[in-house]
């Protein structure tokens, strides 16, 4: 189950994995900084980082919508990121002619949740030799996840991750369902909670989606302490002036408390022996009724 991004490790009894970062790309101002803030962050709580941000969303909601700086400048800033601070990148890729040019910056390419079946979208990511990150879609169930894993890993890559993000109830809404933790976890690679894209809700601000992020610390919370293992999160300096889900993200200045809190639960699950019950039908009386 353990499978490796860049030098990393990341899997049970590996150091907790936090994938974080602006949503977008606005600014080499607001990515830059924000990278700094995280690497610093990893060094002083010990978790292991991933940093994130989209070179391109091209799934918004409306053809008005912010996207980012595209391909090419996308891909420019974060390798210069990369280059000053050494973090492990991770962005988007939406179609099978961006993969092998993101491949070369990149160390995760992740696929969007509304292309998680996309078959050539994920044998071409696969086929970059760096880890995928595949968001389960809000219309499928967890156990379906485990075809589109396949797919990877039959491409001849075992670096492979899966990430909840919530799934469809009914209209402009979520709700996360934590069976699907360890339903997908059972499948043999590591899962992450996506926690600011499951408050969202989808398309309710008209031109926009929407969100709550006043849940994103329960929830987190929540999915750490049902065994995923890691936390992905977009964060911004100012989450009111984001360019694209700017109701999800969590500001800079709560970052650090709620992964403080994300790194106890993790480190007092560690402690447990697992509990598994028997499924039905599987019973067998231990203990005397008489």
């Amino acid at each position: 189950m353990t499978i490796n991004i860049d030098k990393l490790e990341i899997g049970p009894k590996q150091p907790f994995l936090i994938i974080a970062g602006p949503c977008v790309i606005e600014s080499w101002e607001i990515t830059y900084n924000t990278a700094v803030f995280m690497k610093d962050l990893a060094k002083e709580l010990s978790f292991s980082l991933v940093f994130k941000s989209s070179f391109d969303k091209a799934n918004r909601t409306s053809i008005d919508s912010f996207r980012g700086v595209g391909l090419t400048d996308g891909l420019s800033l974060l390798a210069e990121i990369k280059s000053k601070l050494g973090v492990p990148l991770l962005s988007d890729v939406h179609e099978t002619s961006q993969c092998e040019t993101a491949g070369k910056v990149l160390d995760v390419l992740q696929i969007p949740a509304f292309l998680c079946r996309q078959t050539d979208l994920i044998v071409a990511a696969a086929k970059t030799g760096k880890a995928v990150n595949i968001k389960k879609g809000q219309f499928l169930s967890p156990k379906e996840m485990e075809k589109s894993i396949r797919k990877v890993q039959d491409s001849g890559n075992k670096n492979v991750l899966v990430t909840e993000r919530g799934t469809t109830f009914g209209y402009n809404n979520l709700v996360v369902d934590f069976r699907s933790l360890p339903i997908m976890r059972s499948f043999g690679v590591p899962v992450i909670f996506d926690a600011t894209h499951s408050v969202q809700l989808p398309g309710a601000a008209g031109q926009s989606s929407s969100g709550e992020r006043q849940y994103v610390p329960t929830l987190a919370k929540a999915a750490v302490a049902a065994g995923c293992d890691g936390i992905f999160m977009e964060v911004h300096p100012n989450p009111d002036e984001a360019k694209s889900d700017g109701p999800n993200q969590v500001p800079l200045n709560y970052v650090k408390e709620l992964i403080s809190q994300c790194l106890k639960i993790h480190e007092l699950n560690n402690t447990f022996a697992q509990i598994k019950l028997p499924a039905v039908g599987q019973c067998r009386e231990t203990i005397s009724t008489r």
